[in-house]
């Protein structure tokens, strides 16, 4: 089977960087074309420079990285640095990047990618706000219909909100433009809160990624264990959710997840609840389904997925 081609959009952040240190651990089952950048977790000075030491971690230094849009469209932009650290990448001590930053922009690329190949044959991920793939769309809007699916993490429903009560950081940071994206008509397929809080790391998994033994292996430990500090202060949970991660998982093994099919509509105009997305899990709109909504995983199944993968590298 031909590998998926697959370009990751990202705003690296600890779980962004795990989940391109997977992808980059398959190269039997993705060809990862690039990796474009976008402003949410940290500025994008930060996003681009974090996406190019997970490259150079990884070995990859060939993988071709994109600095895309550096603002939301029409909002002022929202950061995470409360979470992720002030450089995005806090806990290991990881050297600056020496592999050049790509002079075209994340959505010239993305646009030109699909357009150069066939239609149905590029997987769109991005684990980020939705900044450059909705401004792609607007600026081409021949390209909608060409990639595979959108494989994203945002969004919640049941799980609530990590942002504000109703809203999940992503879709939160851009709004607009995952309405956009979700109303797009591209096939969506979305990995909210819902599953991506059951994938939480244990001490018991953060200690299997350090045996690894491995740069790669400590360096993804140090990243949990940093990650890890700020979930059960706030949620009293047993580990941190490890969200973007849960995109690749499910890339590579449907299986462990389970998903169903909704109509997700994105809130923009409600300060108290802008950047919910609102599914219809009942069908009580009427509306079709626009997304494959992903709510449970088998956490230990995928874990070990993760674990073997990463030891590849």
């Amino acid at each position: 089977m031909a590998a998926r081609q697959i370009i990751i959009d990202t705003d690296p952040g600890q779980d962004d960087a795990v989940a391109i240190l997977m992808a980059l651990a398959c190269p039997d089952m993705f060809e990862v074309l690039g990796i474009t950048c976008v402003a949410g977790n940290v500025p994008l000075d930060l996003t681009t420079r974090n996406a190019r030491v997970i490259c150079e971690l990884a070995g990859r230094d060939d993988m071709p990285v994109f600095a895309g849009c550096d603002r939301p469209m029409g909002r002022d932009l929202v950061t995470a640095e409360h979470v992720h650290g002030r450089s995005g990448l806090d806990g290991p001590h990881l050297p600056e990047p020496t592999m050049p930053l790509q002079s075209t922009h994340a959505v010239d690329f993305i646009v030109d990618t699909l357009r150069a190949r066939a239609p149905g044959t590029v997987t769109l991920v991005p684990i980020g706000p939705l900044t450059n793939i909705a401004t792609a769309f607007r600026k081409a809007p021949d390209i909608i219909a060409r990639p595979r699916e959108i494989v994203l993490m945002g969004g919640a429903h049941f799980a609530h909100g990590n942002v504000t009560p109703t809203a999940e950081f992503n879709i939160h940071v851009d709004p607009r433009a995952a309405q956009e994206v979700f109303r797009s008509g591209a096939r969506i397929v979305m990995l909210p809160l819902d599953v991506t809080h059951k994938a939480l790391v244990t001490h018991a998994r953060n200690a299997a990624f350090r045996a690894i033994g491995t740069p790669v292996g400590r360096a993804v430990a140090d990243l949990t264990g940093f990650f890890e500090r700020y979930n059960p202060a706030r949620h009293g949970g047993d580990g941190a959710p490890l969200h973007d991660p849960c995109t690749i998982g499910w890339l590579l093994r449907p299986d462990l997840f389970t998903a169903r099919e909704v109509n997700v509509e994105i809130e923009v105009q409600s300060e108290l609840t802008m950047g919910m997305t609102v599914v219809d899990w009942w069908g009580v709109t009427g509306r079709a389904a626009n997304a494959t909504f992903v709510h449970d995983i088998d956490a230990t199944g995928f874990f070990d997925l993760l674990t073997d993968r990463l030891a590849r590298l």
